[in-house]
């Protein structure tokens, strides 16, 4: 009796093992197929298109973490597209909405940059974070890019909340540690993170519009001009700032009458950028 319990337990377990095989060879047999659409997707001009599209596309992409919760390429992409959705169609006019959204891509990407290095990017003191920083390599640097850049958008949208503020060091820490590793990494994002370090902060506390200006033009030479957030970032952070309207126009104009047809992977992000500039165009009287 004993004997027979043994071989239908192991019979069982061994059905178990191979459904949970078949499972995960499954997920990643769909990982390109889900990359493939991430790539289309950000190569969409249509912003309503996109706008509508996005959100399904992500919760089938929790649907798979659910079954496979470390796989990291999947973490990325939910990362990438949260981040994306508060960043091109909510922080504007849904800036508490954005926040939460910011926070859920952040979590996301940390849970990808904790395959790297084990620890606790939230709670664990700065000085050892940055000593983990050191050791994280190119192989991070996605993980290291999309955590910086959510937490980042969320902090941007929580001026008025110290607890939020006070996290800055550690994305600065994170935003350093990638521009060591490639400052070109999606665009050069990380000189826009930069100058708006500089362009957001009252000069009592240490911004600086013609910094801020400086790493926005050092992405603009990165890009060749071409990736048009850049713009929006220089008429809100420094044309804004120093009440230069002449400036400002010059800015929202380059995104408005641009004419070129955008690089492979620029269509949605220029299509965002024409929206924010519209935008930005029409609170003029608000901001001079």
């Amino acid at each position: 009796m004993y004997r027979k319990t043994l071989i239908i337990s192991s019979l069982l377990g061994a059905l178990f093992l191979s459904s949970c095989s078949l499972q995960t060879l499954a997920i990643r047999q769909m990982e390109p197929i889900f990359q493939n659409s991430a790539d289309a997707l950000f190569a969409e001009s249509d912003y309503e298109l996109a706008k509508q599209a996005l959100p399904a596309n992500l919760k089938l992409i929790e649907g798979l973490l659910q079954s496979e919760p470390d796989n990291e390429r999947f973490l990325l992409l939910a990362a990438q597209g949260y981040a994306g959705y508060a960043m091109g169609f909510l922080e504007d006019e849904q800036p508490q909405r954005a926040r939460a959204i910011y926070l859920r891509a952040r979590n996301y990407a940390l849970r990808a940059l904790r395959l790297h290095q084990k620890i606790d990017w939230r709670k664990t003191p700065l000085s050892q974070i940055e000593k983990q920083l050191a050791l994280c390599d190119d192989d991070a640097l996605p993980a290291l890019f999309w955590s910086g850049f959510s937490w980042a958008g969320y902090i941007n949208l929580s001026l008025t909340d110290p607890q939020a503020i006070a996290e800055l060091p550690r994305v600065q820490a994170m935003m350093k540690r990638v521009e060591e590793l490639d400052a070109s990494y999606y665009h050069g994002a990380v000189y826009l993170f930069k100058g708006t370090i500089y362009g957001m902060k009252p000069k009592m506390l240490g911004g600086d519009p013609e910094r801020a200006k400086f790493w926005f033009e050092k992405n603009l030479q990165l890009t060749r001009g071409k990736f048009l957030l850049t713009y929006i970032y220089l008429a809100k952070y420094y044309a804004a700032n120093i009440m230069d309207e002449t400036l400002f126009d010059e800015y929202i104009n380059k995104v408005l009458q641009y004419d070129t047809p955008d690089e492979p992977g620029l269509e949605l992000l220029n299509a965002i950028a024409r929206q924010k500039a519209k935008r930005l165009q029409a609170m003029k009287d608000e901001l001079f």
